[in-house]
């Protein structure tokens, strides 16, 4: 798993051409609207949070109005992973008035999306502190975001799972039906791709038994009990396999520190980049 602080790490390279797209889907031969206001007139604005944020997607923010234009000059308040509370200043923003109504619509879907994965990621990290269980994301992303949206869940307390289908084998029920058997899965896995982590999904105890016996890296339990985990955890214990768990399957906030509990060293939540809650934000602006 990645592991990265708070404040997200590394940021993804392609953060020019997801604002390039997005920017050219937006404006396309022009913004008509802007082109009603004179050329020189200069503008400000106060960007405003509405409601209790974790922070996220100022690198986005500042390109998109850096290629709608590079006049631009925007002051954070804050920066990626912290935490902000409601109705307080994030930033300020200066320069062409039409540059900054034509680049408004477009950096505020990607602040307030990302924003609103960090947050929902940092609410699920919360639910288990005090525990050595930690959150996961998925690759149930939005098409063309993948890296950003799991920026953002780096920026919430969250680490990554992989990052496509290139970076690990997850060996799921479909994948050991034509392999022939959970072991022969594994070995072929093995076999295949030396170097890379392996995974298997089970969904009981007796599959889990048969994964557990071919030592894979990470075992995830699909849709276990709570009691059904904490009998697969004792097992692995009582022969000391360094086997990692990761507990998944329609998994709630509510339920997140009971799962923790049981001894499960990872939970995947599909519901941190594909249910989303867009935060709420007001961009105040004013002619020069």
């Amino acid at each position: 798993m990645r592991t990265v602080g708070e404040t997200g790490g590394e940021l993804p390279p392609d953060i020019a051409a997801q604002v390039s797209r997005a920017l050219a889907e937006d404006i396309g031969p022009g913004d008509v609207t802007a082109a009603l206001i004179p050329e020189a007139t200069g503008g400000r604005a106060t960007l405003i949070t509405r409601e209790d944020m974790i922070l996220c997607g100022t690198a986005w923010f500042d390109e998109v109005f850096r290629q709608v234009d590079d006049a631009v000059r925007i002051t954070w308040r804050a920066t990626d992973g912290d935490r902000v509370p409601a109705n307080a200043t994030l930033c300020e923003i200066q320069g062409p008035a039409r540059a900054l109504l034509t680049a408004e619509r477009c950096a505020l879907n990607f602040l307030q999306t990302l924003s609103g994965t960090a947050t929902i990621t940092r609410q699920y990290t919360e639910a288990m502190a005090g525990t050595h269980c930690r959150i996961l994301d998925t690759r149930k992303t939005l098409p063309g975001l993948r890296l950003a949206q799991k920026y953002a869940v780096r920026c919430g307390g969250g680490l990554n799972h992989r990052l496509g289908l290139y970076d690990r084998v997850l060996i799921k029920e479909n994948h050991i039906m034509a392999a022939g058997s959970i072991a022969s899965a594994i070995r072929r896995a093995r076999e295949s791709h030396p170097g890379i982590e392996v995974e298997v999904e089970v969904e009981s105890l007796q599959e889990f038994r048969q994964a557990l016996a071919e030592s894979p890296d990470y075992i995830l339990l699909d849709e276990f009990s709570l009691e059904d985990m904490r009998k697969a955890v004792a097992e692995r214990n009582a022969v000391a396999s360094p086997v990692k768990f990761e507990a998944s399957g329609g998994v709630s906030l509510d339920a997140l520190a009971h799962i923790a509990a049981t001894g499960v060293d990872f939970v995947s939540v599909g519901a941190l980049t594909k249910h989303l809650h867009a935060i709420d934000l007001s961009l105040r602006f004013q002619a020069a």
